[in-house]
């Protein structure tokens, strides 16, 4: 998927959070395609962030989500992976299988940071599309919705 925000600017007013979900999964499949499982999550972080800032697409790392509890806010209680367009939650991981837990976790990163779509991806997964979790919280499909992107786990 290459576009531009401009031009998804022109055609819609923003981009849809499935276009961005949509890019980023393309981007990771190219990445794993050449490198392969193996690599310390890290790497493939760096990677995918200059994947899609090529593709002009606004992506924060390392964002600090904090926790209120008992009212008070309880600064720096995880770092969200990556952030792209502030809609989408990515949560990386480099393991041989994601398991239950991982995506029990990244549920509550999206809930924490008040967004409604995540993808937990899994680099460490022998085939990607195995390794591609798409999650979401109180998110209304939208009509252009590809048939890959609506799994809901």
């Amino acid at each position: 998927m290459n576009f531009s925000r401009r031009d998804a600017e022109t055609r819609s007013g923003e981009l849809e959070t499935n276009e961005i979900s949509g890019a980023m999964v393309d981007s990771a499949m190219r990445i794993h395609q050449r490198l392969g499982p193996g690599l310390l999550e890290s790497v493939y972080q760096r990677i995918l962030v200059y994947e899609l800032r090529k593709e002009n697409l606004e992506v924060e790392t390392e964002v600090s989500i904090p926790v209120e509890w008992d009212g008070h806010v309880i600064d720096e209680s995880f770092r969200a992976d990556l952030i792209v367009e502030k809609r989408v939650l990515v949560e990386l991981k480099s393991v041989e299988s994601v398991k239950p837990v991982h995506k029990k976790q990244t549920l509550t990163y999206l809930k924490l940071s008040n967004l409604q779509v995540a993808l937990l991806i899994n680099f460490g997964a022998a085939l990607l599309k195995d390794g591609i979790h798409r999650i979401v919280n109180n998110f209304k499909e939208e009509p252009s919705a590809s048939p890959r992107l609506r799994v809901r786990t």
